[in-house]
């Protein structure tokens, strides 16, 4: 494929690009402001999560493994090190990445 662009398509495909790093900037910054999943909350309680994996049980849950975290868990979003993340499962919300529930998968 030998195609060129016109100005026009360049200067459209840039906009987009940039308009697309701005949103990924402005959902990282959203991402700090929102609130944490709190054990209490009813969603919670019903996923049996946990803010500190330390706190689990193991008798209580026996699909927990050591070394289960939030963190190495494919429901986790976010950035890679911070402590409070965004997960699939509590849209809208932050747990913390040394958490745990019983819905958890190992990231591959």
């Amino acid at each position: 494929m030998n195609q060129s662009l016109t100005r026009r398509e360049a200067l459209i495909s840039l906009t987009s690009v940039a308009a697309a790093l701005a949103a990924t900037v402005a959902g990282a910054a959203d991402a700090k402001a929102m609130p944490h999943v709190k054990p209490g909350e009813p969603i919670a309680m019903a996923l049996s999560y946990f803010e500190d994996v330390k706190q689990v049980d193991p008798k209580k849950f026996p699909t927990f493994k050591p070394g289960q975290t939030c963190a190495n868990c494919l429901q986790l979003t976010g950035k890679v090190g911070d402590e409070w993340r965004p997960c699939n499962l509590f849209p809208g919300k932050l747990v913390h990445a040394n958490g745990w529930c019983k819905v958890y998968v190992k990231k591959p």
